[in-house]
C-alpha cells in the first residue's frame, strides 16, 4: 500500500474501499471482504446511512483499530457547530470507536462555516485524526482556507478521466490540500469501462480498464476510493501497485478530458434547490419520527 501524509503529519492510506451507495444488507459483508483482502481504509458517511454496518464490520474483523483508516462525513442537515458535534459523536458511536481518523463537510452549502468550527475544535481535542471537506469548488474551498483557524486536510471530488480536476488539483495543492477522488470510475458513465483508449493501454500492462485509471489517478498523487460488492474486484482494485503507467500514456489519459461533471454541478442553482429540498424533506421526516416516538 502507498500512502500520502496529510498537512499535519497524518498517513493516509492512497487506495481506500467506499460504501457509497452499498446497502445496509450488503455493508457488513462487503467491508468485511475489503479488509480481508487488504484494504484499511473505509470511506463512509452519515447521509449513506451504513455507518453502523462499516462499525460492525470493522470489529468483528479483529485487525487493531489502529491499522484502519476510517473516513465519514458530516451531512449539511447537521450543519451548525453544536449539531455537527452532536452528529459526529454519533457517527462515533455507529463506528464503534472512540475517535475517527478522518471527517469531512460533506457539501458546501448551509452552516459549513459553523461546522467547521466544530471540527476544529474536535480535532484539536483529538477526537479527530484530520478535518476537510467534499465537493467544494476552488473558490469555497479558498473561502474556507483563509478565514479559518485549520486549513482543510483534504477536499474529496469527482475524479476520474472525463472530469480530471486538474485545475482544481492545482490549487489544493497551492493550499497544502490532498485531493481525494469520488466516483473514480464515474460509475461508468459515458461508456468509461468500454473505453477504448483505456483498453489500449491496459493490454499493454496486462491491466483492465478499471487498474489502468486506478493506477493513473494514483500516479496525480490523487486518494481513491472504489467501490464494489464483489470479491474479486476488491482484490482487483486492489492490485495496481505492481506497474506504472509511462509519461506516454500519462498524457493519452490527459486527453480524454471532458471537463465536466458527469453527475451534476454544484454551481446550478436546479441543483442548490435540490439540495435544499432534500434537507428540508429529511427534517419532516425526522420531526415526524420525534413526535410519534413522544406520543
Amino acid at each position: 500500500m502507498e500512502y500520502v501524509t496529510l498537512t499535519n503529519g497524518v498517513k493516509m492510506p492512497q487506495l481506500g474501499y467506499g460504501v457509497y451507495q452499498v446497502s445496509k444488507d450488503e455493508c457488513e459483508r462487503c467491508v468485511l471482504d475489503a479488509l480481508k483482502v487488504g484494504y484499511r481504509h473505509i470511506d463512509t458517511a452519515q447521509s449513506y446511512f451504513n455507518e453502523e454496518e462499516v462499525g460492525n464490520a470493522i470489529k468483528k474483523s479483529g485487525i487493531p483499530r489502529e491499522e484502519i483508516f476510517i473516513t465519514t462525513k458530516v451531512w449539511i442537515e447537521h450543519y451548525g457547530y453544536e449539531q455537527t458535534k452532536k452528529s459526529v459523536f454519533e457517527s462515533m458511536q455507529k463506528l464503534k470507536v472512540d475517535y475517527i481518523d478522518l471527517v469531512l463537510l460533506h457539501q458546501p452549502f448551509g452552516d459549513y462555516y459553523g461546522a467547521w468550527r466544530a471540527l476544529e475544535d474536535m480535532y484539536a481535542e483529538g477526537k479527530i485524526r484530520a478535518i476537510g471537506i467534499s465537493n467544494f469548488y476552488p473558490d469555497r474551498m479558498i473561502d474556507l482556507a483563509s478565514f479559518s483557524r485549520i486549513k482543510p486536510m483534504v477536499n474529496q471530488v469527482e475524479t476520474h478521466p472525463f472530469n480530471q480536476q486538474i485545475e482544481a488539483q492545482k490549487w489544493m495543492e497551492k493550499y497544502g490540500i490532498q485531493i481525494e477522488a469520488w466516483a473514480p470510475f464515474g460509475e461508468g458513465r459515458g461508456g468509461l469501462f468500454t473505453n477504448e483508449t483505456i483498453a489500449a493501454i491496459g493490454k499493454k500492462y496486462n491491466k483492465s480498464v478499471a487498474q489502468v485509471i486506478l493506477r493513473w489517478e494514483l500516479q496525480r498523487g490523487i486518494v481513491v476510493i472504489p467501490k464494489s460488492v464483489h470479491i474479486e474486484r476488491m482484490e482487483q482494485n486492489l492490485n495496481v501497485f505492481d506497474f506504472t503507467l509511462s509519461e506516454e500514456d500519462m498524457q493519452v489519459m490527459a486527453s480524454l478530458d471532458k471537463k465536466q461533471s458527469s453527475f451534476f454541478s454544484h454551481q446550478d442553482p436546479n441543483m442548490v434547490e435540490w439540495f435544499v429540498q432534500m434537507v428540508e424533506e429529511r427534517k419532516k421526516n425526522n420531526d415526524h419520527k420525534k413526535e410519534k416516538k413522544n406520543w
